[in-house]
Formats: C-alpha cells, structure tokens, sequence
C-alpha cells in the first residue's frame, strides 16, 4: 500500500538522520539470522540489571564489548563471564554505509567495534537515556527490525522537552552523532504486529546499534 505521505529522509536535529526503509529485505533477513546466532550461548541474550537492582524490560546481547551498565569489558560480567563474541567486520562496512548515507558523504574513518544488540517484546520500552560510556563522540548508528517503534529524540541537556517522537520501521536507519552525539533518547513503544515483511522475525523488534568504543 503506497504511503498518503511519502516517508523521506529528514535531519530530526543538527547530525541526528532518520533514512525510511534504508535496509532492503535481503538485507533485514540477513541481519536476524545473525542477530539469532550472536544471541545463543556463550555470552547469551539477557535482560541487563541496573546498579540499583532494577531489570531492564529488553533483552540485550553485545558484540566486541560487553555492555553492562554502565561500562564496557571484554568478558560477559554479569552473565556467565564467558568472553563476547567478536565483532564482525562486514557490520563495520555497514556501519560506514550506514553513516555515508546518513551524512551524504563517504565515510572510511567511522570504524565502529561495538554493538548492542536489543530485543524488544509487546511490552518493552527504553527509558530517555546518553550513551555516554563510549570513550569516543563518533556517531551511533541504529539500525530497525521488525515491529516499528515510537522512538524518542530529546535534547542534550535533560529528559525533559524539546523532543522528537519519530516512528522507526523495520529497515529504518537512524544516526546520530555531532552536536546530537549525546541527546537523550529512548523507546516509548513498540506497535505489536505492525511488521507484514516476511524477514524471520514473526513477533518484536530488534535494534542494532554500532558504536566506537574509544577503548583500543
């Protein structure tokens, strides 16, 4: 069904893109039969727990660095301390297609060795949150898949307004780094069944995103 209004690429804030349908099917399809792989044991899928005893509602498994909050090491700490599963490197040349098309132009010297992969049930959401435990500003790229989301981009000095509630469909990519590097952002729901494209993912959403770790 064609679109009443068309979806185009649009600059939400200074270096924040969203790029509509920017993953072909291939591409989707490719992606969650290995986002099935990285999240199988060793150093499985699992819903994070916060200092303050708090369990996240999405479940998230990594790649080059282990992610737990709020540091990055190179062994699942807080799961079965098993080592991460290395980053692979036809994800880093998506990454760098990722950025040059967001952008408009090349980009080699986005080298991301990082990502968090999250998984995202009927009811999960992601609270407005910095990825800040990076020790590098190179931009984030998140890549959709699956069920769309309503995905909020606010400001980089709090939680509260302005913001920007942006629908992200399966194979929406959207980056962000420069001045927008370090907005808070977050997930305010996902829309259960709202993926009809047959890409191996029959129920959720999952979220890719690449970044630099800055750690060497």
């Amino acid at each position: 069904m064609s679109e009443l209004f068309p979806r185009v690429r649009t600059e939400v804030a200074p270096g924040a893109v969203h790029v509509p349908d920017w993953l072909d099917l291939a591409a989707q399809r490719r992606l969650v039969r290995a986002c099935r792989e990285w999240s199988a044991a060793p150093a499985p899928m699992r819903a994070a727990r916060t200092p303050g005893g708090g369990q996240m509602s999405v479940q998230t498994v990594c790649l080059g660095w282990h992610w737990s909050p709020y540091r990055y090491t190179r062994t699942a700490v807080d799961v079965d301390d098993a080592p991460v599963t290395p980053f692979p490197d036809w994800l880093g040349e998506l990454g760098r297609e990722a950025v040059a098309a967001a952008h408009g132009r090349p980009a080699p010297d986005y080298r991301p060795d990082v990502a968090l992969v999250n998984y995202y049930d009927d009811t999960a959401k992601m609270g407005l949150h910095q990825d800040k435990d990076e020790r590098a500003d190179d931009p984030v790229v998140s890549l959709s898949l699956g069920d769309s989301a309503v995905f909020r981009f606010g400001n980089t000095e709090n939680r509260n307004r302005p913001w920007t509630d942006v629908e992200l469909r399966s194979g929406d990519l959207f980056v962000f780094g420069g001045p927008s590097r370090f907005a808070f952002h977050g997930v305010v729901r996902t829309l259960p069944g709202s993926c009809e494209l047959p890409i191996g993912l029959p129920r959720g959403r999952l979220n890719i995103t690449l970044r630099v770790s800055g750690l060497g």
